[in-house]
């Protein structure tokens, strides 16, 4: 089982990203999907998550700027990220869980992908 994030880089402030989380070994149409972030010197924190009817769970920090969605072949999940502020500055990782529940929580997810870094100037 492998997760790719791809689709981080430099951008400005205000600007707009979009990261691409691939996974790959198995089906994952119901599984949930999340994204999380470290920053430098912080912990990893809860992003958005995706559930596999596809509810969407979103941090208070991004909530109304960034959007998770699945693609159409489900094995592929998206965060668009509108609007970036430079305290969005983080590696961002996608991660896969078969829990329902309290996907805000790392522990609920089995498989973690590479992360990619995501960088936002002022």
């Amino acid at each position: 089982v492998q997760l790719q994030a791809s689709g981080g880089g430099l951008v400005q402030a205000g600007g707009s990203l979009r990261l691409s989380c691939a996974a790959s070994g198995r089906t994952f149409d119901t599984y949930a999907m999340g994204w999380f972030r470290q920053a430098p010197g912080k912990e990893r924190e809860f992003v958005a998550a995706i559930s596999g009817s596809s509810s969407t769970y979103y941090a208070d920090s991004v909530k109304g700027r960034f959007t998770i969605s699945r693609g159409d072949a489900k094995n592929t999940v998206y965060l668009q990220m509108n609007s970036v502020k430079p305290e969005d500055t983080a590696v961002y990782y996608c991660a896969a869980s078969t829990n329902y529940y309290s996907l805000w929580l790392e522990r609920k997810y089995s498989y973690w992908g590479q992360g990619t870094q995501v960088t936002v100037s002022s």
